[in-house]
């Protein structure tokens, strides 16, 4: 009995006092640089502190945005998984508190008594049992707190790893909605330029028929005109598998999606703050989730440490039982007790070491995955800031290219329809002037990408709580920064 008092006291002794075994958990220290590559002047306002709604103005992308997720299976995947999450949290601080069970039973035969057999010179005898019984392990070298500690790591890792789901979610359809327009700018483009070759090659027949040009003029004319004319099918066939892909994201079967306006429609913001490096450790979705793996590494180490250590349990007995029956009603079945037990290893082979071993080599690992993500974190928003900038130089110098080529082919027409020119010259500035129209468009739709990009590098919304992300709280539209 003193032996069981003594466990008792030193159980509370070290539970009172905090005893846990294994590292206590240090934020891993990451420099970051003082200024993003490809950001001039660093500044505190960042365009990440802006709901997506303010970013993407564009109404009927909204409207896409907001059916997104509604309706994404891989945000509601995301959302069941934080669910499972919480509730092996609230599992595991369920072993703080005693478990209480119960045990009932009744039988009748030959040789029955409570617990085991025992002669009763061949007459019939019963047995009732009732009891109530509760458990209870001392947390004395910090077993279950660090089982809690790694629970709630992973709750909130699966917690980040959703939003990062739905900012990966609003980027996508975002992404895909652009590519769309650019494929309908493309499609108008390429239709324009079916009717410029059409109407040359409809002069240059004019003129065979009257016999003041040769058919090479009229077959180069034809040539040219079926090139461009065979972009048309493939194009409806890109834009059918878009449409295919958004309407997926927005948790549809394949189907068209409506839409209005033009990509050239979609203004853009001159000015688009990236914010300083160090914010974007306390953002961005994918490096928090990082962040609390290695947490959750940090307190399974922990536990592997505890295994060393032996088990302490508390355990009572209270119930009635009776062998015979009558005595039940006679107030002679009274079942009580009490105990304490100590369960430790002494000799296993070394599992225990390895364990242990184990959990230093995941903590290892999910350090140097952390550390990986932050430097992909800074990678990520210095390339959007610079393709972004970049692409302002490029825009700048292929509208010029464009406007100079359509210049080109007016004055070609103009001057073989006055007989100073050949038909070559006419050919050569609308051959030109189709690539250049593309190579404008696919750059229009690179500066709106540059902004998804740097908006999801950024982990943008993170301010927005959950609640109010699906959409502006008023439909009294949003204007873009």
């Amino acid at each position: 009995m003193r032996a069981i008092l003594s466990t008792f006291l030193l159980a509370s002794l070290c539970v009172l006092s905090g005893c846990v075994v294994g590292p206590n958990y240090k934020r891993q220290v990451v420099s970051p640089p003082t200024t993003f590559r490809g950001q001039d002047v660093p500044a505190p306002a960042s365009i990440a502190d802006l709901p997506w709604w303010s970013v993407f103005a564009d109404q009927t992308l909204q409207t896409l945005v907001k059916t997104a997720i509604t309706n994404n299976r891989d945000l509601r995947a995301a959302a069941a998984r934080v669910e499972q999450a919480r509730a092996l949290v609230a599992a595991s601080h369920a072993q703080y508190l005693p478990q209480i069970g119960y045990q009932a039973g009744v039988s009748e035969g030959k040789n029955e008594s409570l617990g085991s057999p025992a002669s009763s010179s061949g007459v019939r005898r019963g047995t009732v049992l009732g009891v109530l019984q509760a458990t209870w392990e001392p947390d004395v070298w910090g077993r279950i707190r660090r089982s809690n500690e790694y629970a709630l790591a992973v709750y909130l890792g699966t917690e980040q790893g959703r939003r990062g789901v739905l900012l990966s979610l609003v980027s996508s359809v975002a992404q895909v909605y652009f590519e769309l327009q650019e494929l309908d700018l493309r499609l108008d483009i390429a239709r324009r330029n079916v009717e410029s070759f059409q109407g040359s090659l409809d002069i240059f027949q004019s003129r065979l028929d009257g016999g003041t040009a040769s058919r090479l003029e009229t077959s180069r004319a034809q040539g040219a005109l079926s090139s461009v004319a065979a972009n048309i099918p493939d194009l409806e066939r890109q834009i059918a598998i878009q449409e295919n892909a958004l309407s997926v994201l927005l948790g549809n079967a394949p189907g068209t999606i409506p839409r209005k306006g033009t990509l050239l429609e979609e203004t853009l913001s001159p000015d688009v703050p990236a914010g300083l490096p160090s914010s974007l450790l306390e953002r961005r979705p994918d490096v928090l989730e990082a962040e609390m793996n290695v947490r959750a590494a940090n307190a399974q180490i922990g536990i592997a440490a505890a295994d060393f250590f032996p088990h302490i349990g508390l355990t009572t007995l209270l119930g009635r039982g009776s062998t015979p029956l009558e005595a039940l009603v006679l107030g002679k079945a009274g079942i009580w007790s009490t105990a304490a037990t100590l369960a430790g290893p002494i000799y296993e082979g070394g599992a225990l070491r390895a364990r242990k071993r184990a959990a230093v080599a995941l903590w290892e690992q999910t350090r140097n995955q952390y550390e990986q993500v932050v430097l992909g974190a800074f990678r990520d928003v210095s390339n959007a800031l610079i393709t972004r900038e970049k692409l302002e130089l490029m825009r700048a110098q292929e509208a010029i290219a464009v406007n100079a080529f359509q210049d080109a082919v007016t004055v070609s027409l103009q001057r073989y329809n006055a007989g100073k020119s050949s038909y070559y010259e006419v050919l050569a500035a609308q051959q030109e002037l189709f690539p250049a129209e593309n190579a404008l468009a696919q750059t229009e739709l690179d500066r709106r990408l540059a902004i998804v990009q740097l908006y999801q590098a950024l982990g943008g919304g993170w301010n927005v709580p959950d609640a109010q992300w699906g959409g502006p709280p008023a439909a009294t539209g949003s204007k873009q920064p």
